[in-house]
């Protein structure tokens, strides 16, 4: 029953390489009893001595003058805010989109108008 063509395993080579793993972890085992048995304490540094750094000083006082940018909080009017509280309902119950004013819609439709009639007289449409 033996496989013919090939060396078969070398069972030698296989117990010398097992006996070295077992040395080298009884080796490591020894190692780390005697580190932990003599564990010094290592003494910890002293903390940095808190050195003002005069650069960094500086800079904050610096970013403490710089004006800040202001922000543009455009307060509505009160007819503005009840507009905008009471949105038309969609048969369906769900909200409409506000729409724009009348005033701004016509504005908007008389530029365009300008535009196409300049189109039309340069003959590009």
């Amino acid at each position: 029953n033996m496989k013919l063509g090939g060396l078969g395993p070398d069972y030698e080579t296989i117990k010398e390489k097992k006996q070295k793993l077992k040395l080298q972890k009884e080796y490591s085992k020894q190692i780390n009893e005697y580190n932990m048995k003599n564990i010094i304490v290592a003494q910890r540094l002293p903390a940095k001595p808190q050195v003002s750094s005069v650069s960094r000083q500086k800079a904050l006082e610096y970013a403490k003058k710089i004006p800040r940018p202001k922000t543009f909080i455009t307060r509505q009017s009160d007819q503005e805010v009840k507009e905008e509280r009471v949105l038309p309902q969609a048969p369906n119950g769900t909200s409409l989109p506000q729409i724009p004013s009348l005033e701004s819609l016509w504005n908007r439709h008389e530029k365009e108008k300008e535009v196409v009639a300049a189109f039309k007289a340069l003959h590009i449409l």
